[in-house]
């Protein structure tokens, strides 16, 4: 399996996880969790385009 499939299918899953192994800890990562306890879906679509850049 591609290193990034594997990104993208963690990023679906458990996008924290997935912003925090591709940028370390930082503002993204800061991002996502807000996003994440806001709502699921715009975590998920912010760790996919962390990932996917």
């Amino acid at each position: 399996m591609d290193n990034k499939l594997l990104n993208i299918i963690l990023a679906v899953f458990l996008p924290p996880v997935a912003v925090f192994l591709n940028k370390g800890v930082g503002k993204d990562l800061l991002i996502n969790i807000v996003l994440c306890l806001l709502f699921v879906i715009p975590g998920m679509i912010h760790a996919l385009w962390v990932v996917t850049r």
